[in-house]
């Protein structure tokens, strides 16, 4: 199971007092990060073009900045989910080429996906059962979220 975060019109907001920190690693290039991206005043553009590079599409080496919201959502869910484990990166940015290739052996690869513009990403964290978690909660607690299979 995954999770992929698509930033929306409505989102919760996140208080801006204090800093927010990320433990990511990626499952296919073993990359690991820790990236404190926004340090309680703003936005920290290094941590995020440190993210984006471990987002990146491994199979073309492209980068693509990611939304920064999709950060905080992933920030926000791993407060409601009670845990600061690292999230198991499985997806972030697809360059076109990618996406179609996959799409060419998936049904379940959107043609118009949201990872192509930076705007999703697809995950899991040891531990959490993403299947028992009620939508409506993540919902509530992202913004606009959606769990999904994977």
């Amino acid at each position: 199971m995954g999770i992929a975060l698509l930033p929306g019109q409505a989102f919760a907001s996140l208080s801006t007092s204090r800093p927010r920190i990320l433990v990511v690693n990626n499952l296919h290039t073993g990359e690991s990060l820790k990236a404190e991206f926004f340090d309680g005043k703003g936005y920290n553009k290094e941590e995020l073009a440190r993210l984006n590079h471990l987002f990146r599409d491994y199979r073309a080496n492209k980068v693509k900045s990611i939304d920064p919201r999709l950060f905080d959502h992933l920030y926000r869910l791993q407060g409601l989910l009670g845990t600061s484990k690292p999230v198991q990166l499985v997806s972030g940015y697809r360059s076109l080429g990618t996406n179609n290739e996959l799409r060419s052996h998936s049904r379940g690869v959107a043609k118009h996906s949201y990872h192509t513009k930076g705007q999703a990403m697809d995950f899991h964290i040891e531990g959490i059962q993403l299947s028992n978690i009620p939508q409506g909660r993540v919902k509530n607690a992202c913004g606009w979220c959606r769990i999904l299979p994977t």
